[in-house]
């Protein structure tokens, strides 16, 4: 049995009824009642033969949540590979979520299963901005299908951060606790510290791609698809085996699956985030070592030009985001940068006398 009735939003009469369990809805598009049940009859009788491509809803997914996000992530797939893969991520995050809760329902998804969420997600705030960005298209698409009245991600807050708060240089004590307790992490921090690389093109290096002789990493920047040759200090140098030229440097991030990437970087960003804030440090992230070698090069009086060219940025405007080189010029700045072990070792010495 079908009825009509009217949004508060909406000048509609929208039809409804039951078909195999789920419920379908969808706008007459009439504002006078008497056109509106006309429209009502000739879709209960294509409903009664079983023909919603008459109505137009063959393609509505029911409002279960496991069968509409898996149409949703089909629609996704129509993306580039990297966007589908993130934002993948995010959805199954959120639906093993939604199944400890045994919420089976879209519209059983309410602000307050927004909000702990939100406090449940363990990552930076930028992150969590970037899950709930997700699931408002997830929900829009929602509301397009009318499995929900409202976007709940609408009625949500999160903290603004500017990548200026969020990817604050580190200091000289932030680098002490860092690499005193880095641990198995400390070849990693390191060339993050001495390259100014973005922490996953750190992450998918190969022995390979070190240069002994021309004292260079030579990679493909993944933000621009481009190759860069990048100097390579001695300190950091010294520190790289030389190894199987097909193996990686990382084998523990390394990885071809984009999402797997990103789950990856958490150990090494979860892990430094703890160190600092066991010592009441500000929150910081794996991108701070890369304003913090520019940063650092700034210092040295390498111009703005040179910056670019080191840190891969394809134009000056990016490089002044961070107020933060031609290759010869690039190795004489890399090898003025602070042997930060060293400087580490004598903070302890002093800090035993």
């Amino acid at each position: 049995m079908s009825s009509l009735y009217k949004r508060a939003n909406s000048n509609y009469y929208w039809w409804t009824s039951r078909y195999k369990g789920r419920r379908l809805r969808k706008s007459t598009k009439m504002t006078q009642r008497r056109l509106a049940i006309n429209i009502q009859q000739k879709w209960d009788y294509a409903l009664m033969m079983n023909d919603l491509d008459f109505i137009g809803l063959s393609n509505q997914t029911s409002g279960k949540v496991v069968e509409f996000f898996d149409h949703y992530l089909l629609l996704r797939s129509r993306k580039s590979e990297k966007t589908y893969l993130t934002g993948r991520g995010m959805i199954d995050k959120f639906r093993k979520y939604l199944l400890k809760l045994k919420i089976a329902r879209v519209d059983e998804i309410k602000v307050k299963v927004l909000d702990d969420y939100i406090d449940y997600l363990q990552c930076s705030p930028k992150t969590k901005k970037n899950h709930m960005v997700e699931l408002s298209q997830l929900f829009n698409q929602a509301l397009k299908e009318d499995l929900i009245s409202s976007n709940p991600v609408k009625l949500i807050t999160l903290p603004v951060i500017t990548k200026k708060e969020l990817h604050r240089p580190l200091d000289r004590d932030d680098l002490r606790i860092i690499f005193a307790g880095a641990s198995g992490w400390l070849l990693y921090y390191l060339t993050l510290f001495h390259t100014g690389l973005r922490a996953g093109d750190v992450a998918m290096l190969k022995y390979g791609n070190i240069d002994r002789e021309r004292r260079a990493i030579i990679s493909l920047i993944r933000k621009s698809r481009r190759t860069h040759e990048f100097p390579l200090s001695r300190l950091l140098m010294d520190q790289i085996p030389d190894l199987d030229s097909n193996s990686p440097i990382f084998p523990e991030l390394y990885t071809e699956n984009e999402r797997k990437l990103n789950d990856n970087l958490a150990k090494p960003r979860l892990y430094m985030q703890a160190l600092l804030k066991a010592e009441n440090r500000k929150h910081a992230t794996l991108h701070s070592f890369r304003v913090t070698y520019n940063n650092n090069l700034l210092g040295l009086g390498c111009s703005i030009q040179d910056r670019q060219k080191l840190l891969a940025h394809s134009s000056s405007e990016t490089t002044k985001i961070y107020t933060h080189p031609n290759f010869e010029l690039a190795q004489s700045y890399v090898d003025q940068l602070p042997d930060i072990m060293g400087l580490i070792e004598c903070d302890q010495n002093v800090t035993k006398m």
